[in-house]
């Protein structure tokens, strides 16, 4: 059974840093074409960034130069380091691992308040 299971600090002012985890099990990230989601308040569901299984890496043009997706084999674990947060970075993030099958973590909320 594979699960996928976001963790990272809800609460960040604008300016800062936050690094979200997503901890896969039944499943080798490294597989996978993996990527983060975000979905805004009221707003439709997007795609952050990604990490092909080759580790080609993609990023929207919102987050380009401040987000940095990566993976660490050893924990089976997908990392996305956000820095230089705006409020508009505000969302439900979520964590996508595909092979063959779509599989998505539950969520994770940050919020980018003062």
């Amino acid at each position: 059974q594979v699960q996928l299971v976001e963790s990272g600090v809800g609460l960040v002012q604008p300016g800062g840093s936050l690094r979200l985890s997503c901890a896969a099990s039944g499943i080798w990230f490294r597989i996978c074409d993996v990527r983060w989601y975000r979905q805004p308040p009221g707003k439709e569901r997007e795609l952050v960034a990604s990490m092909s299984n080759t580790g080609i890496t993609n990023y929207a043009d919102s987050v380009k130069g401040r987000f940095t997706i990566s993976g660490d084999n050893n924990k089976n674990t997908v990392y996305l380091q956000m820095n230089s947060l705006k409020f508009e970075d505000t969302a439900v993030y979520y964590c996508n691992m595909q092979r063959g099958v779509n599989y998505w973590g539950k969520g994770t909320l940050v919020t980018v308040s003062s």
